[in-house]
């Protein structure tokens, strides 16, 4: 696809909506009903498939008709075979290299890391809340006593993490995080981007490549416990990730483990702020936190939508789908479907609960590729806000300002205050 000279009406054209409304920006769930009314499947003026239904998406994820690249087929952007992530290939390089990153990314790590994570929340709601210290001045021109929820816990939480998991020095984190936000930013397609932005991301994905390499240099000489070690040391059969899979994965569980994560806690929190009775009862029920993080999930999920491609000629919904024809899958819309849950727009912390038959959320994907750091996600998601609404936290009422992304759904900021 060329570069928009319009880029909100050629969106629109390929989308079907214009990502850069401003309304749009800050509730897209009408807009996806609207969309949604006008049929399950719907294909826009330059012939992109396009569909807000829970049950195709469901089908289409799990189904093996159709994946990431066909030959002959398009993406968004074109990424050079060197840099692609098992997340964007089909069987069998997916199944051999997601099986290779299963073996060092394990549940076992993931809990190991529960009372470092505890510790790190408390370590940044209590500077967040402390009134006497400087820190708390998180904008210019922002109200004394008002924190940045965003700044202050969502953004610093996952970035420790990932960083310390690949052994990333305290000193580096704001390298990481400036890679993170310039390639989370190139998850959007290319005909959305300024050439600035796509031009940063490319090199954010270069400069960041490099560091990991240097890092995997120090691993193999000098072994350490953690994921980037275990990683370089991973082995089956005498099958290893070669250098350039081993930096794609890195790419991949950087963005996947900093920025969802971000959107979820931010996402989360404004949920649970805007209802007070939701708030009550999520306070009341520290043991059905695991619960509520899930429908908070279904509820306005950190990433939105995917794509996928027809691997063969084959039908969907009854429609005939020609081989290498894009799908785009309003995941965030398909949570929202009223054919698959019931009163989808109103918040129930209880709809995950025992007991209940709610259908699985999208928001982590499906099928093979289902996310593999969804395990770390939902824990830091979990601490976070159960930790955080230990505390008497407060929407200042000042106006929300989310991120210009189309694929992932987050805040700029989240201002708030701390009450005693």
């Amino acid at each position: 696809m060329e570069e928009a000279t319009e880029p909100a009406v050629e969106a629109a054209a390929v989308l079907g909506f214009d990502p850069s409304d401003p309304a749009f920006r800050a509730d897209p769930y009408p807009r996806y009903r609207a969309l949604a009314a006008g049929g399950r499947l719907q294909r826009t003026s330059v012939g992109l498939w396009v569909t807000a239904s829970y049950e195709l998406c469901e089908r289409v994820l799990r189904g093996a008709d159709f994946g990431h690249r066909p030959e002959n087929g398009g993406l968004w952007r074109e990424i050079p075979p060197r840099q692609r992530s098992f997340l964007l290939m089909d069987p069998p390089g997916h199944t051999r290299l997601r099986g290779l990153v299963s073996k060092a990314f394990t549940p076992r790590l993931v809990e190991r890391l529960r009372p470092r994570i505890e510790a790190l929340v408390d370590g940044l709601l209590d500077a967040a809340s402390d009134p006497s210290a400087e820190s708390r001045a998180t904008g210019a021109g922002r109200a004394p006593g008002t924190v940045d929820l965003i700044a202050a816990l969502a953004y610093p939480l996952p970035i420790i993490v990932i960083s310390e998991m690949l052994g990333v020095p305290a000193s580096d984190r704001g390298l990481i995080k400036g890679w993170s936000d310039s390639l989370a930013r190139g998850l959007d397609p290319d005909f959305l981007l300024p050439g600035e932005e796509i031009a940063r991301r490319d090199r954010a994905r270069e400069e960041f490549g490099e560091y990991v390499r240097a890092l995997a240099a120090e691993r193999r000489a000098e072994p350490r416990d953690d994921l980037l070690g275990a990683l370089v040391g991973v082995s089956e059969g005498g099958d290893v990730l070669s250098e350039d899979e081993l930096v794609a994965t890195c790419v991949l569980l950087l963005v996947a483990g900093h920025e969802t994560t971000v959107n979820l806690i931010g996402n989360g929190a404004l949920a649970l702020l805007r209802d007070p009775e939701c708030l009550a009862a999520f306070r009341a029920r520290p043991e059905a936190v695991p619960a509520a993080v899930e429908e908070l999930l279904r509820y306005d999920p950190p990433v939105q939508l995917t794509l996928r491609a027809a691997l063969r000629d084959t039908e969907l919904d009854g429609t005939p789908i020609e081989r290498g024809r894009l799908i785009l899958l309003l995941t965030g819309a398909a949570n929202r479907d009223p054919a698959a849950f019931e009163d989808p727009d109103r918040l129930d912390l209880l709809r995950y609960a025992g007991g209940r038959d709610t259908p699985r959320h999208l928001s982590f994907g499906h099928g093979i590729h289902y996310c593999l750091g969804a395990p770390l996600a939902r824990l830091e998601g979990q601490i976070a806000l159960r930790k955080l609404f230990e505390r008497d936290v407060a929407l200042t009422g000042e106006p929300l300002d989310y991120r210009e992304n189309l694929v992932l759904r987050g805040l700029r900021s989240l201002p708030v205050t701390f009450r005693s």
